[in-house]
């Protein structure tokens, strides 16, 4: 029979055997094998840690945590951690079990519980979902193991929490798909407004860094106290804690100085295990300050070969962080509805990541809910290592004449990437796909009723007729090598059209000013 009961320190080297027997040394948390690092975690008032006991021979077969208060505005946000049972005890529903005594234990002191899931294997996942949590993003390669995973971000809301969510938040265009997923997912009304008007943060330069220092405290502790109102990123420590706390989670701030004046900082922790940098503070007087920062950061964190990740959790009603974030090569990653505790009422984050690495996903195990999540969370990412190439081949096209670098950047972000072998069709002739190929590699030879009719080459494109009028392909298109193409279908250029009319005239007038030659040339 097995008993559920929290640990005491004489259950430390049980616990550490349990993470060795399931991981063996591929876990890279060195505190699971460390006795001591276990019984200071036993003892500690912010995590409640549970062991699963036989109660006959009294071996230790299964463990799992709850991390409480991990945010830094009395969130009441919890963790719970890594759930682990030895392979000789599995299949027995210790892991259900786990799972059902931390809920009972921590639900009177949380609004918001927290799951990173593995989704190499679908293990935790189900025994979360089973237990009330649901998917509300997908953290692309966050841990690393014998190599890099995935997670499946899960939540759960407790008490209050939805009741003081504030509704209607503002997103951008690239967010407001998962916004609506994760909403849905936790059973809430899809409120979320596009904000397609509000412009990024812009540095008009003039400002030098420095790292702050124990003499810099006290002025930016007045700052962050006095001035600072409308806070747009959240994380798990703020200034106020102390600065040596602050250096004690290996924390760091990068201060923004106006000759002699502070008029600001950026707060960032890292961990060297995973190899993640997390922004969880930023102050800033005024807007230019906090472009500055971000970039100063993003842009020290791309040139140094130990950071895998950066991670910033934004408010879901900061569309101009959103979008200077995303500028900056962020990509939204998962949105928590009422995540932090801001003065009588709990706000919506949008998670936003940039990777410094090829975004090279395993096989996942995700179900129908995670997998829809995954869909809008990875295509962006595959996108953007092309985009820069995507942009430079459409710029160059007739079709895209007169977009500006801002427009042609947003029509591009749109586009997904698809592969073609030597010989296999791209297009067929009667097909009503209605998807545009802009050759990225390659080439295609196009043949209409069994004949050859022309040859289209890198930089030149296929299918915009059915794309923009809807009627099928008039004609095949067959790889003659090895093709990579840019695709955009209707559906994303309907909404493109939809939320930016100004891209929309543009094409079509392209559109109508190609149709209009063809005619002549067909009359001629």
């Amino acid at each position: 029979m097995i008993r559920i009961r929290e640990a005491h320190a004489r259950d430390a080297a049980a616990i550490r055997d349990v993470f060795q027997a399931t991981y063996d040394d591929a876990y890279p948390y060195e505190q699971f094998y460390d006795v001591d690092g276990l019984t200071r975690m036993i003892y500690s008032e912010h995590q409640v840690l549970l062991v699963a006991e036989e109660t006959e021979t009294l071996e230790i077969v299964g463990t799992a945590s709850v991390l409480l208060e991990i945010g830094a505005y009395a969130d009441l946000v919890g963790e719970f951690g890594r759930l682990a049972v030895t392979p000789a005890a599995r299949n027995a529903g210790i892991g259900r079990r786990l799972m059902k005594e931390r809920l009972e234990r921590v639900r009177e002191r949380l609004h918001v519980g927290l799951v990173e899931a593995r989704i190499a294997h679908p293990y935790s996942r189900k025994i979360a979902e089973r237990h009330g949590f649901a998917p509300v993003g997908l953290l692309p390669l966050k841990m690393r193991l014998e190599r890099r995973e995935s997670l499946c971000l899960m939540a759960q809301h407790f008490g209050d929490a939805l009741a003081l969510r504030r509704g209607r938040p503002r997103v951008i265009p690239e967010v407001w798909r998962l916004a609506e997923l994760a909403l849905a997912h936790c059973g809430l009304p899809p409120d979320a407004i596009v904000d397609e008007d509000s412009s990024a943060y812009h540095d008009s330069g003039g400002l030098e860094l420095r790292e702050m220092t124990s003499e810099g405290y006290s002025t930016l502790l007045r700052i962050e106290r006095g001035r600072v109102r409308n806070r747009e990123v959240f994380g798990p420590l703020r200034l106020h804690y102390g600065l040596f706390k602050l250096q004690a989670r290996r924390s760091h701030y990068l201060v923004a100085l106006d000759g002699a004046a502070t008029v600001g900082a950026i707060g960032w922790s890292e961990d060297p295990i995973d190899r993640i940098v997390r922004v969880f503070e930023l102050i800033a007087l005024d807007d230019r300050v906090a472009r500055f920062l971000l970039s100063s950061l993003e842009r020290d964190c791309r040139g140094r070969e130990h950071v895998a990740y950066l991670e910033v959790d934004v408010s879901a009603h900061s569309p101009r962080m959103q979008r200077t974030l995303l500028e900056l090569g962020f990509l939204p990653v998962a949105y928590v509805p009422a995540m932090v505790f801001s003065d009588v009422e709990r706000l919506d984050i949008v998670k936003m990541v940039r990777l410094y690495g090829p975004p090279e996903f395993d096989e996942m195990h995700l179900g129908d809910l995670g997998g829809a999540i995954a869909d809008v969370v990875l295509a962006p990412f595959v996108r953007q290592r092309v985009l820069p190439e995507i942009e430079r081949v459409m710029g160059g096209l007739r079709l895209f004449a007169g977009l500006d670098d801002e427009q042609l950047r947003r029509l591009a972000s749109r586009c997904r990437v698809a592969r073609f072998a030597a010989g296999e069709s791209v297009i067929r002739e009667a097909d009503d796909d209605r998807i545009l190929y802009v050759l990225l590699e390659g080439g295609a030879e196009i043949r209409r009723r069994g004949e050859d009719v022309g040859r289209v080459g890198v930089g030149e494109c296929l299918g915009e007729m059915s794309l923009l009028t809807g009627e099928v392909h008039s004609a095949t298109a067959w790889a003659t090598s090895p093709l990579r193409a840019a695709t955009l279908d209707h559906r994303e250029l309907e909404t493109l059209f939809r939320q930016r009319p100004d891209i929309g005239v543009v094409i079509l007038r392209n559109l109508a000013s190609g149709l209009g030659e063809k005619l002549s040339r067909a009359v001629r």
